[in-house]
């Protein structure tokens, strides 16, 4: 069987607003990850992995946040002379211009320029998510299937009427699709991981603006209308998988990793490549106490640090105390504070001897953020 001619699409373009402050000043692929990454990693490197060497990238929300990451796709081996790394920015001026009102909207956009391509297959990632996948597993199953569409599933154990939801047929066929319903038929969703043959997604796009009017997201219109229209099959995703887009799923996921049950970071196999600049080694102080945690290059800790990930630049002071924490980079805790159950954006300063809890300031979600560039300073007395 021939090896088709395929196109990674990566959309990376949403406000990620459900993360709140954490994404005021970054695209959400742009959010670090584990202390060392950035979200952007995961796809680039299962698609390096997999051995995929035509990645496009379509941007729109704060574009330079995630272009810092990217650095031409050198981590990646996508800086080549032909093919390789493609950033595609809103333009104006011809088909296609302006801001996408949604994924699917995003996509179409590139019409042209895909057709332009002209590959066989057209592979669709979303850049929120945590996991490892081959992909060409996904084209196997696709191809030995005749699918026109084989959309990549996992089972969630909650709230799975926050993704779209999928009904599979015991042959693996795709039976139903519902986006984000308020009562869910399954508790399998789509992990945003969709392989199409580029033929039928180009008229389909096509055939769903001229009778719509609009795109939005891939769940409103084009992901029902080929599930009704042309054969569709699942490819269930092995192992572990997290949306990371919300602040109680990105906490939830470093904890994860902590405990080992999270996405293996450090597998020779499987190796998560990145950009991340290069910095010293940690450094623990000699009165700290440090258990349970991952500590970036660059961090400092001379105070103690339990159940947490401390990313590049971060300061623990002595005599402050963190617990079940994520810090992003360049954070400051300054000697006396207590902090659990945060996330703290980088460039945080947490004055001395303030005490913040995120299951106290949000009892329901069990977590709390701290916004960028706050300069949290203890109660007057």
């Amino acid at each position: 069987m021939r090896f088709p001619r395929i196109l990674a699409v990566i959309l990376a373009g949403g406000t990620g607003g459900r993360l709140g402050s954490l994404t005021d000043h970054r695209a959400k692929p742009a959010m670090p990850v584990a202390g060392s990454y950035n979200l952007i990693d995961i796809s680039l490197s299962n698609l390096h992995n997999s051995g995929f060497g035509d990645v496009w990238i379509v941007e729109q929300y704060k574009p330079q946040s995630l272009n810092d990451q990217l650095v031409s796709g050198r981590p990646w081996d996508l800086d080549r002379t032909n093919g390789g790394l493609r950033v595609l920015p809103p333009f104006q001026g011809g088909e296609g211009e302006g801001f996408a009102q949604g994924n699917a909207d995003a996509l179409y956009r590139q019409v042209d320029y895909i057709r332009e391509f002209d590959p066989d297959l057209v592979l669709v990632l979303s850049a929120d998510h945590l996991y490892r996948l081959d992909f060409r597993d996904v084209v196997q199953t696709h191809q030995q299937s005749g699918a026109a569409l084989t959309v990549v599933t996992t089972r969630v154990e909650h709230n799975p009427g926050d993704h779209g939801v999928v009904e599979v047929s015991d042959d693996g066929a795709v039976t139903g699709f519902e986006y984000k319903p308020e009562k869910p038929a399954t508790d399998l969703v789509a992990a945003e991981i969709f392989l199409y043959d580029a033929d039928v997604l180009l008229d389909s796009l096509e055939k769903l603006v001229k009778r719509d009017g609009q795109l939005e997201d891939y769940g409103d219109q084009l992901i029902p209308y080929l599930v009704e229209n042309t054969k569709v099959v699942e490819h269930r995703l092995p192992g572990y998988w997290r949306d990371m887009g919300t602040p109680q799923s990105y906490h939830q996921a470093h904890m994860d990793l902590i405990e080992g049950h999270g996405l293996d970071f450090d597998d020779e196999q499987w190796p998560i490549l990145s950009a991340s600049p290069r910095r010293l080694p940690a450094y623990i102080g000699r009165d700290a106490a440090v258990r349970e945690s991952l500590l970036a290059p660059g961090a400092r800790v001379d105070g103690s640090v339990r159940r947490s990930v401390l990313s590049a630049g971060t300061v623990v002071e002595a005599g402050a105390e963190v617990d079940s924490c994520v810090l992003l980079d360049g954070v400051t805790v300054r000697s006396g504070a207590r902090l659990a159950n945060l996330v703290v954006d980088s460039g945080a300063v947490i004055g001395a001897g303030r005490k913040l809890d995120g299951a106290q300031e949000d009892p329901e979600k069990g977590v709390a953020v701290v916004a960028r560039d706050s300069k949290v300073d203890p109660p007057s007395s």
